[in-house]
């Protein structure tokens, strides 16, 4: 029963990065400001979960402002971060979060990093710059600091999402939402108006309803059944999805570096999470 409760937190964390990996696609269709998307996006998204939710119970506890918080401050210093600097700068910088998480999630978890968690982060770390090598850059040194601000706030994302485990931590996300599409929507009426056209909506559609709206679903299941370090290890396979959409949508191959990087990151994500989930079992 408690394997089939960690299996279920694995492939919902999986599924989460799934989604979340088909932001790039959708964004590239909408000429608009990265700043007017992100708001849009997340009062699309707020609207899903409340849908899902019904009642939210807000109580503003620590963990649930912290969390709504730090993943507001994630997505808005990762879309600043990409505007100044190179694209796989900020996503290889961002995702040295679950580094983060094994030295900051202990104590403020108490809960025991799992020895093939910590194994498998050197693996990912290097898969990650395999796939990005040749697309690595100097970038602007502000842009890869506000990179390095958003790994160590979606660090802090999962590590108070992860505190909420035995209560509902689908209502931070709701907060985060609610506090994104203010902040974005504000700055937005001072930025030139959108272009709006059916496939600008039809695509800033399918990134609130899918991509972070169902999203944020599938990961409060997530969060509630695995660690905040396993949960944040599983996450890093998102950029590995990113070529093969580009790949369906447009035909282009991914590059051997791509390949053999993504084929590293999956297969220790994958390891680490069948030994976790068998430990679990075998308890």
């Amino acid at each position: 029963m408690k394997h089939n409760y960690i299996s279920t937190g694995v492939l919902a964390m999986a599924a989460t990065a799934f989604l979340w990996s088909i932001a790039g696609l959708f964004i590239k269709v909408i000429d608009w400001n990265p700043i007017a998307i992100a708001g849009c996006r997340s009062l699309i998204a707020s609207i899903v979960i409340l849908i899902y939710v019904r009642r939210p119970r807000i109580h503003l506890s620590f963990p649930q402002v912290a969390a709504a918080i730090a993943n507001a401050a994630t997505m808005l210093l990762f879309v600043s971060a990409n505007k100044t600097t190179t694209a796989a700068n900020a996503i290889l910088l961002q995702y040295l979060a679950p580094v983060l998480t094994v030295l900051i999630g202990p104590v403020l978890l108490k809960e025991r990093t799992r020895i093939e968690n910590v194994a498998a982060l050197p693996i990912v770390v290097a898969g990650m710059v395999v796939m990005f090598y040749n697309k690595l850059g100097s970038g602007e040194m502000f842009g890869n600091i506000l990179a390095v601000i958003s790994a160590i706030t979606l660090s802090l994302y999962f590590i108070f999402m992860r505190m909420q485990k035995d209560d509902s931590p689908l209502e931070s996300i709701l907060l985060s939402h609610w506090l994104t599409a203010g902040i974005c929507l504000g700055i937005s009426f001072f930025l030139p108006a959108p272009q709006v056209t059916l496939k600008s909506l039809g695509s800033i559609a399918m990134l609130g309803t899918v991509q972070v709206g169902l999203s944020a679903v599938l990961f409060s299941i997530a969060i509630k059944r695995v660690s905040a370090v396993q949960a944040n290890l599983i996450a890093v396979i998102e950029p590995v999805f990113n070529p093969v959409w580009v790949f369906i949508a447009i035909g282009e191959t991914p590059g051997f570096n791509t390949i053999i990087g993504g084929i590293i990151i999956v297969s220790a994500v994958t390891a680490a999470s069948i030994v976790s989930a068998r430990a679990q079992n075998n308890k």
